[in-house]
Formats: C-alpha cells, structure tokens, sequence
C-alpha cells in the first residue's frame, strides 16, 4: 500500500485531489483490525453534526480588474498549493494517505460523512474535539506528528538532542529537519530530502509563475522560493517574501509550528494564495508607525523592551482564493504574522496579513450568533465588526513586539527554544491580551478614536468564545482560555445572574496590563516552569464558561470554505 501511495502520488501531481482519484481505481484497502474498532467512533449521525460545527461559505475576490497574466499566475499558484496540500498531509501522520485512499472508495452514508470531516481536518482526528479519532482504525494522533519516528517518547528524543555538538543540536531542533531513526539511533533529515519528490514538483511550478510573473518582487519570491525548496535555506526567500509588491501576495512554504507538540520545532507547510486590497491597505499602514512608541510602553521592565524594532514591518490587507496545507485545516486562520525565523524578524521585522474575506465571514458566520447568547441584550449593539478587525490586526502587530531574543543563564536563546510546547499558547495569548492593551494605548494616545473604547472590550469579550471553542488542546484556545479566566479573576469580566457575561469598565484595563505584563515576564525570563504553571491553571475550561458554551451548540464554530474563484480560475 506504500508503494502504491507514493507512485501514484508522484506520477500524477502530488496533490488531494490525485490522491483521491487514484483511490477509486484501486480495490478497497480496509482490514479486519479497522472493521472491528467500527464501534469506538462516532456514528454517521453524531458526525454529521461534527461536520454541522463549520459553516460552507463561498470565499473568493473580484480578479476583473486582474490582467490574463496575474490570472495566470494565480492558477499555477493554486496548482502549487495542491501538491503543499498533499505534503502537509503527510507531515501531520505516516497513514494519512493510505487512510485517505480507504475513506475515498467507501460510498456509505458514514465513509461519506468520515471523508468530508478527514478533508476539514487532515487526518482522522477532530481537532475540536481534544484530537478524537472518528475514523475505525485510527490511533491517538502522534504529539510529535511525523516529524519524529513513530513509537518515540519526547524524553528519548530530549536525550538524544543533549548529547549531541551545538552545531548538530541547532539542526535537530531547527524550524526545517525531521528527526528519522538510524539503528539504535535518530537521525537528522532535512525537509529537501524527506519531502524530495513533492518540492522539486512545487519547485518547478513555482519557477514556471515566475517566467510568466511580471510584478519584479513577485519573480524573485518565487525564484528563490524554489530554490529554498531545494536547498533548505529559507532566509533570502523569507526576506524576498517581505518585500513582494502588486496585486498578488502568495504565501507558500514551511512556517507554523503547532502541529509538532512535542518542542514546537518543526514548521509545518501551508499555502495562502491572496490578492492584495489596496484600499485597506493604505489604511492600515498608519499603525506600523506606531509599533516603537508601543514597544517603548509594554509593561514590563525597560530592559526587556526592544530599543530598536526591525526597519522593515509591512501590513497588507488581502482577500483569500485559496489555503492549503497548515492554511487549511480545521479553523480558519484570520490573519498571520510571518515569517517565524527570529533572525528574519530580529533583522527585518515581520510581515502582517490581514484576510479580509476570511474575517468578513468569520464575523457573520459565528461572532454576531454568539454574541447574541453571551452578551446581555443592553451590549449586544457595541459587537462592531470594526473593533474585531482592528484587535486582529493588533494581535498580529503585537507577534513582533515583546521578547523574542533572550539571555538565559549567560547564554543567548529565545523564548521559542525555552519554553518548548508551552510556546505557541503562550505566544497566541501574548498577542491577543498585548493587543487590548496597544490598542488602548493608541486610543488614550489619540491615533485611534475614543468611540472605539466600549466596542473593543465588548467584542472581544464575545470573540473569547468563538476562539474557545477550537478546543483547549489547540494553540489558539488554550491561550484564549488563560485570558478569560485570568480576567474573569481580575474581575475584568463579570458573570450575570443570568448566566451572560460583561465588561466591567472599572477593572478590565487594569486587567489587561497585569496579564500582559506576566506572559512577557515570563516570557523575558524563559521561565518554562511558569508558562507550564500559568497554563494548567488558567488553561482551561471551568464550569461557568461550559454551561455557555453548551448554549451555542447551533452556532457554527467556524467557516468550511469553499474557494470560488480558485475554482474558476485554476490553471487550464
């Protein structure tokens, strides 16, 4: 079956969409050990309403103003994003592509229902659900994913990376390498070679859009892109990432760390292929102005603050025709602060892309429902899509900002390195809370307006509860659920008699400040017994926010997107 999966794969593009065409010209691959686990996972009706939780939504953008060749490009993008798609599957388990070749051929009602829901989430795990299995035959979802050997324990693999040179060690756990068993063994294999026959096909996909590319900065992403694919030295394509310009904004390559939970180490591969909104654009960019004076402010102490940001912080406003890979599975992201290189950002700065479309849905589509159940009738009316915009656009801001390169015992680090898996919910609540907290102090400074007080609380008091309900054991809600019980204890947020909730306009600022200054301390510090600490005991769910979230069981937790216009302007 692993020969069949890898030829196929190869012959005919690398991509889901050829996996699943080769799937139904072979003969069903399910075996007796599968069939008799039938009963430990949900039925077609209970996953149905899995599926139920992500809304199909049509996500695209007006290209009428896009030349034949921009059209073009997008095309051979998406073709691209196809074969990332299929790499990423493979990332996250070594039996994603022989599950998904059973799934294809099974016609029931429920191998229906299980393709569709392994298809949201890559993989036979619901990640809503604290990663349950809802496919017969699959095994509790690797924390490591597959980028360590299977049947490894964290602490073997923590042994082996303190026995080896500085230089070795630095591989090991770097962003681009997967860890592979040699005998008695591990050894260090880079991304160029584990995922050989799918990035030289991408290489070669990505240097044919340049040929045809006009934008100059598009063509030089693109060229060295390929050749990073190749290669595995991400830095000049990271930083010619940064300063593409035009229409097009691709996004392609290995960036977000989440799927590794054992260290956080290894990137996983995504795509996001955009088209810049121009208009949006311009009106943003007044806040990368404001970055060091923000800097210059963060609670903490001033020998933790960064006196020199990177020169280089672009924010663009995009609309989303198509994600794959790590870009796309299970909740949608919104926005994303790239790349996640500290050398890139020390030097540079970081990009910040706000998906507008995407956003534009996600408000609709969940927050305005449940706003109307959290929120007592009186607050409801200051749930403003321009406050849930702007805090998402901050919360991206505030990913550059804060402590990155640290000093730990003498020796130089980053936060990424000492806090391990405690890192990414760590970081997702660095940047959520430190974004109430800019964004206040640019209204106090006068740069925003004061009306957008009582409407950025409120909204995203209601938005904590469309992030918590991704699941504790994801990046995103476990950091969300540290800042609303850590806000609820300040009494920044108050539970009603009723069961709703409210900002309490005395304490939520001083709230913010306190719980900005403790993750960045913490985070200054490398201090991962802390972060370890912080995150048992705030993140969770306490009894109080569950009763809530069993009232929002009709509302959608998220978008299932379907990408309109990748649809109708693929490469023909």
């Amino acid at each position: 079956m692993k020969q069949l999966t890898t030829s196929a794969t190869v012959a005919c593009g690398l991509s889901l969409a050829c996996l699943l065409a080769t799937a139904l010209s072979h003969p069903a691959l399910g075996t007796p050990a599968v069939r008799a686990q039938e009963a430990a996972v949900p039925d077609t009706a209970k996953l149905e309403q899995m599926i139920a939780r992500f809304a199909p939504t049509d996500i695209g953008a007006d290209l009428s103003q896009v030349s034949d060749a921009d059209r073009r490009v997008l095309g051979k993008l998406v073709d691209a994003s196809k074969i990332i798609d299929a790499l990423f599957l493979r990332q996250v388990w070594a039996g994603n592509d022989a599950m998904l070749l059973d799934l294809v051929r099974d016609q029931s009602p429920a191998g229906r229902a299980r393709l569709h829901y392994f298809l949201i989430n890559k993989g036979p795990w619901s990640r809503l659900d604290h990663n349950q299995p809802f496919v017969p035959g699959a095994p509790p979802k690797p924390e490591g994913a597959n980028f360590y050997p299977p049947n490894t324990t964290k602490a073997d693999l923590e042994r082996w990376i303190q026995s080896l040179s500085e230089a070795d060690r630095t591989r090991a756990t770097g962003f681009f390498t997967v860890i592979r068993r040699a005998g008695n063994s591990f050894a260090i294999v880079p991304y160029s070679l584990e995922y050989q026959g799918e990035l030289a096909r991408a290489a070669s996909l990505l240097r044919e859009t340049a040929a045809i590319a006009t934008e100059p900065t598009l063509k030089t992403f693109l060229t060295k892109r390929a050749d990073a694919f190749l290669s595995n030295d991400y830095y000049e394509s990271d930083v010619a990432w940064m300063e593409i310009k035009g229409v097009i904004e691709p996004t392609i390559g290995p960036y977000e760390v989440y799927e590794d939970e054992f260290f956080n180490d290894k990137a996983a591969f995504e795509s996001f292929i955009t088209v810049q909104d121009a208009a949006e654009t311009a009106k943003l960019q007044r806040f990368a102005a404001e970055l060091q004076d923000i800097e210059n402010n963060l609670p903490i102490d001033p020998s933790r603050r960064n006196p020199k940001l990177g020169a280089l912080a672009p924010i663009t406003v995009v609309n989303e025709i198509f994600a794959a890979g790590d870009a796309n599975r299970g909740v949608q992201t919104a926005a994303f602060n790239l790349p996640n290189d500290e050398r890139v950002i020390r030097e540079k700065g970081a990009k910040r892309v706000m998906l507008k479309n995407v956003q534009d849905a996600k408000f609709a589509k969940t927050l305005v429902p449940i706003s109307k159940v959290v929120l007592p009738p009186a607050d409801q009316k200051n749930v403003s899509f321009e406050a849930f915009f702007t805090q998402i656009l901050v919360h991206e801001l505030m990913h550059g900002l804060g402590p990155h390169n640290i000093s730990k015992n003498g020796r130089p680090t980053t936060v990424r390195q000492e806090l391990k898996e405690t890192y990414s919910y760590l970081e997702e609540a660095k940047a959520d809370i430190s974004s109430l907290f800019a964004i206040q102090h640019m209204i106090d400074k006068g740069v925003l307006p004061k009306s957008l007080e009582p409407s950025l609380y409120t909204t995203f008091l209601a938005s904590t509860f469309r992030s918590i309900r991704f699941g504790v054991n994801e990046a995103h809600g476990k950091g969300i659920a540290i800042q609303l019980n850590s806000l609820l204890d300040a009494r920044g947020f108050i539970v009603n008699p009723d069961g709703t909730l409210k900002v309490n306009p005395d304490r939520i600022k001083e709230g913010v400040t306190a719980l900005t200054r403790d993750i960045m301390t913490i985070q200054a510090e490398g201090d991962y017994p802390k972060a370890k600490a912080l995150g048992d005991r705030l993140g969770v769910v306490r009894p109080e926010i569950q009763r809530i979230l069993e009232n929002l069981m009709a509302v959608p937790v998220d978008i299932e997107p379907r990408f309109t216009t990748a649809t109708q302007w693929a490469a023909r």
